[in-house]
């Protein structure tokens, strides 16, 4: 049963990727976002039905318990999660897939024959390349959710913490590494696969820390697309298809939205990627501050309500601010005031990147 199932692998594969298309897809909207979230439910227990089938698979001892063990602690989070807790439980999620990806390239670098890439000291040059990618993108995602985490969490200041020097610091170590994966492939000495390791978790560390409490929605989607591409390295490793794909379309639309996210708040999208935006922002080098003051109009509430009641149209963009603050009831009486007073009330289902969310 288990062999005839096996032999249909790839076309599970191919349709759970087709899945995982349609539940991004569906995303992309509050009105289809349940039925994208049907097709990633189906798309993912198809995935992990097909991968239990497969030859590989000899023993179910330490797989069905560890199945259940985070079955349960998942049911159990999304049942008592805020809304307005998801980002940093995004950025929690994120940290999970980084340290996947070290487990995975850690045991691959050490028994390469249970992967079928070579022998010990004699490891094929792709996946050398392979494992030092996906440890390297791996250990910054890791480090840099955890650090994500504690800022929207609360459990670590929300301002940019900078020192003197922290850009030429991270560009050195990120040459450092580079160097270290370079020589990794050549010598396959034990030594630069740790040293890789360690640079990219104090890089992780390096890169979110300047970064200020209130960018971090666009941090924890620029993570999201690092998990992307560390889960598409993960599937190099084990030659999973499946896992090349999805951890593709998860580090590309990451990387879309973060740059849509930076275009609406005139970011940089490459300061984001050396994580040091949030810094110079906060110490008026960014590019906010170098277009100069821009005049503020500051109105009272009775203006807003004047000027909204007197509106054929008002459109609402809502913001993370205002899901923080918990204001959806409140909005929708105002919605409700201002179509009895013959106004037409519209919510866009994407918020457009040049407007500013409401908050």
């Amino acid at each position: 049963m288990l062999e005839t199932l096996s032999a249909y692998a790839p076309f599970a594969y191919l349709i759970a990727s087709v899945c995982f298309i349609m539940a991004l897809r569906g995303l992309s909207g509050p009105q289809t976002a349940q039925t994208g979230l049907k097709f990633g439910i189906f798309g993912m227990a198809l995935a992990i039905l097909t991968t239990l089938t497969m030859p590989g698979v000899t023993s179910y001892f330490w797989i069905l318990p560890a199945i259940a063990l985070g079955g349960t602690i998942g049911t159990v989070i999304a049942l008592k999660i805020k809304m307005t807790d998801l980002p940093q439980l995004m950025a929690a999620f994120h940290s999970l897939v980084g340290l996947a990806a070290v487990f995975v390239a850690a045991g691959a670098f050490n028994n390469p024959e249970a992967y079928a890439i070579g022998e010990t000291g004699n490891i094929h040059l792709n996946s050398l390349i392979e494992m030092s990618l996906g440890i390297a993108i791996g250990a910054v995602t890791f480090t840099g959710s955890i650090i994500a985490f504690g800022k929207l969490q609360g459990l670590i200041s929300g301002k940019p913490v900078t020192f003197p020097g922290q850009h030429p610091l991270n560009a050195i170590l990120g040459l450092a590494m580079l160097g270290c994966i370079i020589a990794l492939c050549i010598t396959q000495n034990p030594v630069f696969f740790y040293i890789i390791a360690a640079i990219a978790l104090l890089l992780g560390i390096l890169m979110i820390i300047p970064i200020g409490g209130a960018d971090m929605p666009v941090i924890v989607s620029m993570l999201n697309s690092y998990s992307g591409w560390a889960a598409a390295g993960i599937g190099f490793t084990l030659q999973n298809n499946l896992l090349i794909i999805t951890g593709a379309l998860v580090g590309s639309s990451g990387a879309i939205l973060s740059y849509i996210m930076c275009k609406g708040m005139n970011r940089s999208f490459l300061n984001v990627l050396l994580g040091g935006f949030g810094g110079d922002a906060a110490t008026g080098a960014g590019p906010a501050a170098a277009a100069g003051d821009r005049p503020v109009k500051i109105g009272s509430a009775e203006d807003a309500a004047y000027i909204m009641k007197n509106a054929a149209s008002v459109i609402i963009v809502p913001g993370y601010g205002m899901a923080v603050a918990q204001a959806q009831h409140a909005l929708r009486e105002m919605a409700d005031i201002l179509k009895k007073e013959g106004v037409s009330v519209n919510t866009p289902s994407t918020p457009s990147p040049v407007v500013c969310p409401a908050t």
